[in-house]
């Protein structure tokens, strides 16, 4: 942990659509420095989660703080100071990369010529500089997702919020972002992340915490689940009650 105020505190957050509470009552809290996991099933809230985070979807009730401001309240401070790898690919299809990361650049009100070249140097760091004149349009899944994360660290955020941002990238881009995000929370910076590969969570967070049906079931180190002896795996399987107990069908 850096420092004493926390990257990221929810208390007793609540989303509801209709009379279904996609989050119930969730507290969190994230220490600055840290890479945390955010763990869940389908439909368990994740998602919602980062979209009140980002701002994108205001809580029913509840209250979020980043970086020791309150959202929404703080919302445009907040937002000059995070970085953002939203599940869905919410990238303009009609610029090059190099057009799109640059633009992202401007409205961090970066100087235009640093905003040029650190878009420059970003694409060559995820190794999207071999076609300058490919639209977004024509990218992967992979190439969109390494593209978002280049736009994500332009301005040098201080917390990155990440919805599955290995999602359709191949074995050689995502080890290049994960060597990448290390990097930066060495760096200070904090990282919350959700994904469904728990090996790779696994491997990079320190902290992780999981939800089921919208409400925290469980939130620990990865130094303590390690010396349980059980992988995170294991761990998640018996707190969202999945375990299916050796049921097969008998015919397969």
């Amino acid at each position: 942990m850096i420092e004493s105020t926390p990257a990221i505190l929810t208390r007793e957050l609540r989303k509801v659509y209709g009379e279904k509470a996609a989050v119930d009552g969730l507290n969190l809290t994230v220490p600055q420095g840290c890479f945390f996991g955010f763990l869940g099933p389908n439909g368990a809230g994740k998602t919602t989660t980062i979209k009140m985070l980002m701002g994108l979807a205001p809580p029913t009730s509840g209250g979020i703080e980043l970086l020791g401001l309150p959202m929404p309240e703080r919302a445009v401070d907040i937002k000059g100071r995070i970085g953002l790898v939203p599940d869905e690919s919410l990238l303009f299809d009609h610029l090059t990369g190099l057009e799109f990361v640059e633009f992202v650049g401007r409205m961090y009100k970066l100087d235009r010529a640093v905003a040029a070249g650190r878009a420059r140097e970003l694409l060559e760091l995820f190794e999207l500089d071999g076609s300058p004149r490919k639209l977004i349009a024509e990218y992967s899944k992979g190439m969109r997702k390494r593209a978002a994360m280049a736009a994500a660290l332009i301005h040098r955020p201080q917390l990155f919020l990440m919805d599955e941002p290995f999602e359709g990238v191949d074995a050689v881009g995502a080890r290049l972002m994960k060597d990448i995000l290390l990097d930066q929370v060495r760096q200070g910076a904090t990282i919350f992340l959700t994904s469904h590969v728990l090996e790779v969570v696994e491997r990079l967070c320190s902290r992780v915490a999981i939800i089921s049906n919208g409400r925290l079931v469980m939130e620990s180190d990865m130094a303590e689940l390690r010396s349980a002896s059980e992988t995170l795996e294991d761990t998640f399987v018996r707190v969202v009650g999945a375990d299916r107990n050796g049921d097969t069908l008998d015919w397969l």
